[in-house]
């Protein structure tokens, strides 16, 4: 009887995913598990080891300028940058989804149109600048929304909500007119499908792709504009640590003997970054060879839509 051939490791999956893929994967787990294991340290307020303690055995990650757990409060860090991002970036989607489709779909309404200007007039500002400039707007005094007293952090992730409606609601409207100005949306309402029921279960399902690339590439941005607004003093208030907290806390640290300070809250901030902008590059070649989305003045997009 003649022996089978060993079969080697498939790495088939590794060219579907590609290597951009796999790297963007590895830093995001990477990022995971740093805020798994800080979560798992413990209270990253406690004083609990001499001050500015190199990494080591006791302290994997060092110890900052007060005694306190430096893997601790890059883990806390880590879960409260993710989280801002996470949850603005979907209240920027759960509002820019409906409000792009509802334009795209009836784009010939006088109040889609006014929408419309309205967003692009927005649009203008860079929405870091919009994040700053609102941030200014709502410092120190007491806001509610819905009867709950917003804190700093949730001013954060609504003004950063607020600056990601704009750009989004825009790639959702254009998406949505690209859909309908395909042939098999004539041919379904040529054969008696309704508008609503093409929506539901036709056009949204291939509004997918294009919403999945932008509320990565969003995400990345939010992470880093997060990062960015906490080492300006304008994100969420110390002691509470973020990753940009972190980083403003070592000063100048990172030029001195305690390189672990400033550096280990950095290269996990990079990662987190990094890893979502890979995948956003992953998903976004995916896609590359659907159809491409036809400008708003396209003589197709000027078909009306009721």
């Amino acid at each position: 009887m003649k022996a089978r051939r060993p079969q080697g490791l498939d790495l088939s999956w590794v060219r579907t995913l590609g290597w951009a893929g796999i790297l963007g994967a590895a830093l995001i787990a990477a990022f995971l598990a740093v805020a798994a294991a800080g979560l798992l340290r413990g209270d990253p307020l406690a004083l609990d080891g001499t001050p500015l303690t190199p990494p080591g055995p006791s302290h994997p990650f060092g110890t900052d300028s007060l005694g306190r757990d430096l893997l601790a409060r890059t883990g806390h860090g880590a879960v409260t940058s993710a989280m801002v991002s996470v949850v603005s970036v979907g209240l920027a989607t759960a509002v820019a989804l409906p409000l792009g489709i509802l334009t795209g779909w009836f784009r010939r309404h006088p109040v889609a149109s006014v929408v419309t200007w309205a967003v692009e007039l927005v649009q203008v500002v860079p929405p870091f600048i919009a994040v700053v400039v609102l941030l200014g707007l709502s410092a120190d005094t007491d806001h509610q929304v819905l009867g709950v007293r917003l804190t700093a952090t949730g001013r954060l992730i609504l003004s950063l909500a607020v600056a990601f409606v704009p750009f989004m609601t825009r790639v959702v409207r254009s998406a949505t007119m690209a859909e309908l100005s395909s042939e098999y949306v004539d041919g379904l309402i040529l054969l008696g499908v309704r508008r609503r029921e093409l929506l539901g279960r036709e056009v949204l399902p291939n509004l997918a792709p294009a919403v999945v690339v932008q509320v990565l590439l969003a995400l990345s941005v939010a992470v880093f504009a997060e990062g960015g607004l906490s080492y300006l003093g304008l994100g969420v208030p110390p002691p509470a640590p973020t990753l940009g907290n972190l980083i403003a806390e070592a000063g100048t640290q990172l030029l001195g003997d305690a390189w672990w300070y400033a550096l280990i809250p950095g290269l996990v901030l990079v990662a987190g970054i990094t890893g979502v902008n890979l995948l956003a590059d992953v998903a976004t070649d995916r896609i590359s060879g659907q159809r491409t989305p036809v400008p708003e003045n396209s003589p197709a997009t000027d078909e009306p839509a009721s």
